[in-house]
C-alpha cells in the first residue's frame, strides 16, 4: 500500500511538472503577443515613465476620460491610466505633420507610424549620363492626374498643372521622355504582336457589302512592301472589321493613312464587368473628346491624306478619358489586367500598316519627346516657354506667358543628351542641347534664368521671380542637365556645360546649408529674399533633396554633399539636429 502511494506521489509530481513546463511559456508568450511587440528587431518603448521592460497588463490601473489643453489654446479628448496620458493619434497627425495607419501582420494587429511619406532611393552605383536618369524608371508621368491626356498629334502629354485646359509644358514633357528611356533599361524586352503589315502577316478582316479591302503597293511607301488599304460608307455598319481577344498587349503602333472623315477605332472590353469601350482616332485638331464610352483623340487636320505613325498606350488613352463622364461613384482606376482589345475597325477611306500590339514602346515614347523639343525650341535663345502664368508665392512678382525655367531647360538637356547617344550621333540633338545652354547666361531680369546670391554665388533659377526664390530641386536638375552634356558631348563642344556646371556646383555647396531647418529643409529661400517664414518642403520634395544629393555625391566626392544627404535622409525618420 505504501509502495502503491508512492508511486502514485511520483506520477502526480511528473504531470505538474510537466504542465508548469508547459503553462510558464504559454503565459509567458501571451503576455509577449498582447504587448504587440513581436517583431526582436524592433526595440520596445517603456509603457510609463520608470517602467521599461513590465508587461503592459494595465487591467487593475483606472482609466479616466480627461481634457489636454493644448498650448493654452484649445482642449482635446484625452485619456488617463494610471501615471500615463495618451492622445489620440488623429491630433497628432495633424499637429505633428507624422503619419499612421493599422495594421495586421503574422495575424497580429499594430500600429505603424512613420514621419515622413518620402521615399529615398539609393543610386544603385556611380551616375551615367547615358544611363538611366536618377530613379526615373519608376515615374509613370502619363497617369498623374495633372496629365489631360497624351496628344495623339505630337505623342506627348499635355498638362492641367496651371491651366485646366491643357497645355504643353516642356519640364513634364522631357520627365515623360526620361522615365520611358530609364524604363527601357530596366524592364525586360517588350513582347510583340504584328497583326497586320499588308504581305507577311494579314488579318482576317470582316468587310461588309458595299465596302472594299486590298492590299496594294503604296508609292510613298513602296520599299516597305504592301499595305492595307480600305474604303467603306460613312456609317459604322461598313466599317472593315477585325475582331480579336487580345490582352495584356496594350500598346498600339501603327503606321496610318487617312483621307477626310476616316477613323480608326479601337474597342476594348473590361474583363470583369464586360462593359466595351471605343477609342477613336480621327482627322482632327482635338486634344481628347468624350461621348458616354467613346473617347475621340485628333491626330491632326494636317495629317490629312499622309502617312503618320502612332503609337499609343491603349490602357493609357481610356483611362484619361474614363474620368470624364464618370460622375457617380469614386472613380476606381482600372487595371491593365482588367482589359482586352476584342475589335478594331477602319472607316471611310486610307490605308494601315505594320500594325502592331506590344506590351510597351518606351524609346518610341523616349523619340516623341526628343522631337518635340526639337521642334518646339525658341531658335533666338535657344529655351523652351513656358505659356502660362505663374504665381510663386505672395510677395513674388507674376511670371508672364513664356517665362523659361532653369528645371525645363536642364530636363531637356539631359533628354537631348541621351537621345545623341541612343541615335548614334544625330546631330540635331546635339545642336539643340548646347543652344539651351544659352539661357544659363542671361540675367533672369533680362529673360533668361540666372540668378546670383549675395552678388557672388550663380544660380539657375527654376522660377526666375523678382526677387530670386532659390527653388533647390529645380537647381539641382538643372546642373544634372549640365553634366550629362558635359559628359555626353565631343570635347571640343562640351566645354561651356563644363564651366556653367563647376560654377553651379560650387554655388550649392556654399548655399547648401542655407536650406537645412533641422528636421526637414526648405522648398526655396523665400525666407531670406522676402524676409517671411520659410516655405518648408513638403515630404516629397525632401525626399527628392535627399535623393538629388545621393546623385551627386557620387559624381563629386566632397563629403559635405554624402553627409548633408544623410542628415536628411535621417530627419525622414524623426531625427532632429542637437539644440542647446
Amino acid at each position: 500500500m505504501t509502495r502503491l502511494f508512492l508511486v502514485i506521489m511520483r506520477l502526480n509530481l511528473k504531470f505538474l511538472l510537466i504542465s508548469l513546463c508547459v503553462t510558464v511559456p504559454l503565459i509567458t508568450f501571451a503576455l509577449w503577443a498582447n504587448c504587440g511587440v513581436g517583431h526582436g528587431l524592433v526595440p520596445k518603448w517603456p509603457q510609463r515613465h520608470g517602467e521599461s521592460g513590465k508587461y503592459c497588463d494595465n487591467s487593475l490601473e483606472q482609466t479616466e476620460e480627461i481634457d489636454c489643453i493644448i498650448n493654452q489654446e484649445y482642449a482635446i479628448g484625452c485619456r488617463k491610466e494610471g501615471e500615463e496620458v495618451y492622445l489620440p493619434f488623429s491630433f497628432l497627425q495633424k499637429y505633428f505633420d507624422v503619419y499612421g495607419s493599422l495594421n495586421v501582420v503574422d495575424g497580429s494587429r499594430r500600429f505603424d507610424w512613420t514621419h515622413s511619406y518620402g521615399k529615398v532611393n539609393y543610386p544603385k552605383g556611380a551616375y551615367d549620363p547615358r544611363g538611366i536618369f536618377m530613379y526615373f524608371e519608376n515615374y509613370n508621368v502619363e497617369m498623374r492626374d495633372r496629365v489631360k491626356c497624351i496628344s495623339a498629334i505630337d505623342g506627348v502629354p499635355i498638362s492641367t498643372q496651371w491651366e485646366s485646359q491643357g497645355y504643353f509644358y516642356a519640364t513634364q514633357i522631357a520627365q515623360f521622355g526620361l522615365s520611358h528611356y530609364s524604363k527601357n533599361l530596366t524592364e525586360p524586352e517588350p513582347r510583340r504582336k504584328t497583326v497586320e503589315d499588308g504581305d507577311r502577316e494579314m488579318a482576317t478582316w470582316v468587310v461588309p457589302k458595299g465596302s472594299s479591302m486590298n492590299r496594294t503597293i503604296d508609292r510613298v511607301r513602296a520599299s516597305t512592301g504592301a499595305v492595307l488599304s480600305f474604303s467603306t460608307g460613312k456609317s459604322f455598319d461598313t466599317a472593315v472589321v477585325l475582331a480579336m481577344d487580345h490582352v495584356l498587349d496594350l500598346v498600339l503602333s501603327v503606321d496610318v493613312l487617312l483621307k477626310p472623315n476616316s477613323t480608326i477605332c479601337v474597342t476594348l472590353q473590361n474583363r470583369e464587368t464586360q462593359k466595351l469601350y471605343h477609342v477613336y482616332y480621327i482627322l482632327a485638331d482635338l486634344l481628347i473628346g468624350v461621348q458616354d464610352e467613346n473617347i475621340y483623340y485628333g491626330i491632326g487636320l494636317n495629317s490629312t491624306g499622309v502617312w503618320k505613325h502612332l503609337t499609343r498606350d491603349l490602357f493609357v488613352d481610356l483611362q484619361k478619358g474614363l474620368p470624364q463622364y464618370a460622375v457617380t461613384d469614386k472613380r476606381r482606376k482600372m487595371r491593365r489586367t482588367e482589359l482586352k482589345v476584342v475589335e478594331i475597325s477602319l472607316l471611310g477611306n486610307g490605308s494601315i500598316d505594320n500594325l502592331t500590339l506590344s506590351t510597351s514602346e518606351h524609346i518610341s515614347h523616349f523619340y516623341d519627346a526628343a522631337d518635340w523639343l526639337i521642334r518646339h525650341q525658341d531658335p533666338s535663345t535657344g529655351g523652351w516657354p513656358i505659356p502660362v502664368r505663374r504665381k510663386l508665392g505672395s510677395g513674388f512678382a507674376e511670371l508672364g506667358r513664356g517665362w523659361y525655367s532653369a528645371m525645363a531647360q536642364g530636363h531637356a538637356i539631359s533628354l537631348l543628351a541621351r537621345a545623341y547617344y541612343h541615335s548614334k550621333g544625330d546631330k540635331q540633338y546635339l545642336r539643340a542641347a548646347l543652344d539651351g545652354l544659352k539661357l544659363f547666361r542671361i540675367p533672369s531680369y533680362q529673360g533668361g534664368v540666372l540668378a546670383t546670391f549675395l552678388g557672388k554665388y550663380a544660380w539657375y533659377e527654376e522660377y526666375p521671380t523678382t526677387p530670386h526664390s532659390f527653388v533647390l530641386n529645380g537647381f539641382i536638375y538643372s546642373l544634372l542637365g549640365l553634366y550629362d552634356l558635359n559628359s555626353t558631348a565631343p570635347a571640343n563642344q562640351s566645354n561651356e556645360a563644363a564651366v556653367l556646371f563647376e560654377q553651379g556646383m560650387s554655388s550649392l555647396k556654399k548655399m547648401l546649408l542655407l536650406y537645412d531647418t533641422g528636421s526637414g529643409t526648405s522648398y526655396d529661400l523665400r525666407h531670406f529674399t522676402l524676409g517671411i517664414a520659410p516655405n518648408l518642403a513638403r515630404w516629397d520634395y525632401h525626399a527628392t533633396h535627399v535623393n538629388q544629393l545621393l546623385l551627386l555625391a557620387t559624381i563629386d566626392p566632397d563629403p559635405l554633399i554624402s553627409q548633408t544627404a544623410e542628415r536628411w535622409k535621417n530627419y525622414m525618420v524623426g531625427k532632429r539636429a542637437p539644440h542647446n
